[in-house]
């Protein structure tokens, strides 16, 4: 079952693609160095196939993009529908305006859409008209936005500033000097951080944060953040582009009662294909006119007829419900098995999007490994967490778990014995950003 030509295609792929691939997270050295397969023949419902077609259940759902699984009917069919009758012409696409229409009503605070088509660019145009409505420069963030200048320049100041956002060691090379100090991170349910924020800097522009990532909101912190962003008064970005719709139709932040300024939607919003919307309240949302974002390929046809069919079915389905109870059937069962093998393994965040750690110190990285090679061999693609979609049923959960109690059980006798790295049939995967020659 070793994929060999996925891993041939990636070593060929590293040498002419700037790292490898166009998202880190799919890079081949985060998971399994030299044996991951890295690419796929065909995705449907939770199974991918490499390029050697072997079968996979895969448990990362495009790293969170897939909420109702793969190559979904429904979906599909709009999109192809879309595809026969052309995709773009110089006139508008009319979904541009049933999708906003469904949104705002999704959300009664909203009043107004924009549109880009991926998570990063998306927060990027939420900053831009932020900035644009305050005439202020600088951000308060916190959690993860992605790839742009804005996010990255956190970095200037400190190159370790990002490191409590999700991803550790990302470099800010190429972001501008000049945008030094203009991003400052403060960190979940310390809204401490945030008051020192303020009172420091009196040119701040704009509050991004996510709304909920892998910890429940305490002590108000959501509610004292709004009021901070009223206080101050600036826009509130909220960054629902990882948790979206997985917690409460329309995100998380109306399950938890805080209206932002502005909000942002990609992954998941559209079931894979490229989209993402931002939507906010027209005092702010109309200074987008004061100021230049436009692109070409934010008007095609296929992104927003695919979030329409991608909303209405997870309304249909109670997706929120679905991906409570199937991400508790996998807490539950590795919480299980960890106590039955007596493994130290970490079962953390939330039932739609788990994450998983191994505690055995400076070996945890190479126990990680481990787990996700023995895991692979097994038929399931194992990598730091499991982020549910609809197409993983009970069947899906106990073929994960029937797995993973074998790759327990083994781990558990090779720890025993010492023999942990020995078995290792590749490098250890890389922990955080690393530039690949």
């Amino acid at each position: 079952m070793k994929p060999i030509k996925g891993i041939e295609l990636w070593n060929k792929a590293k040498k002419i693609i700037p790292g490898g691939s166009q998202l880190l997270s799919k890079r081949a050295e985060l998971y399994l160095p030299d044996n991951w397969p890295a690419y796929f023949s065909k995705a449907e419902g939770a199974y991918v196939w490499d390029l050697d077609g072997n079968k996979y259940l895969d448990t990362a759902s495009s790293i969170g993009a897939s909420t109702l699984g793969y190559a979904d009917p429904d979906v599909n069919q709009a999109v192809i529908k879309v595809v026969q009758e052309g995709n773009t012409s110089t006139l508008n696409a009319p979904e541009e305006v049933e999708l906003a229409e469904l949104l705002i009503k999704l959300h009664p605070w909203a009043q107004m859409v924009r549109y880009a088509r991926g998570g990063g660019e998306g927060m990027a145009v939420a900053v831009r008209i932020a900035r644009a409505y305050s005439g202020k420069d600088k951000v308060a963030f916190c959690g993860y936005h992605g790839w742009p200048d804005w996010y990255l320049a956190a970095n200037l100041a400190d190159d370790k500033n990002l490191d409590g956002h999700l991803l550790p060691g990302l470099e800010p090379k190429g972001v501008p000097r000049g945008l030094k100090g203009t991003a400052i991170p403060f960190h979940y349910n310390k809204i401490e951080e945030l008051e020192k924020i303020v009172a420091e800097n009196d040119d701040l522009g704009a509050i991004a944060m996510e709304p909920i990532r892998d910890k429940e909101p305490k002590d108000n912190f959501l509610q004292k953040v709004r009021k901070i962003a009223d206080d101050i008064k600036v826009p509130l970005i909220i960054d629902e582009v990882t948790m979206g719709w997985r917690l409460a139709f329309g995100g998380a932040h109306l399950k938890y009662g805080v209206n932002p300024d502005i909000a942002v939607f990609a992954k998941g919003t559209s079931n894979g294909y490229p989209m993402a919307a931002i939507i906010g309240i027209k005092e702010v949302m109309q200074a987008a006119q004061t100021t230049f974002i436009s692109s070409s390929y934010w008007t095609e046809k296929i992104g927003p007829a695919a979030a329409l069919a991608t909303i209405r079915k997870m309304i249909k389905i109670n997706l929120p419900e679905h991906l409570d109870k199937i991400g508790g059937l996998f807490e539950a069962g590795l919480n299980k098995l960890a106590d039955k093998h007596g493994i130290k393994l970490k079962v953390t965040g939330l039932k739609p999007m788990i994450l998983l750690g191994f505690d055995y110190g400076d070996d945890s990285q190479a126990v990680r490994t481990f787990y996700t090679q023995e895991m692979l061999k097994r038929g399931i693609i194992a990598t730091g967490g499991l982020d549910v979609n609809y197409a993983m049923k009970e069947k899906q959960v106990e073929e994960y778990l029937k797995a993973a109690d074998e790759t327990l059980s083994k781990m558990k006798l090779v720890l025993a014995e010492g023999k942990l790295k020995d078995l290792l049939e590749g490098p250890i995967a890389h922990a955080k950003f690393k530039r690949l020659t």
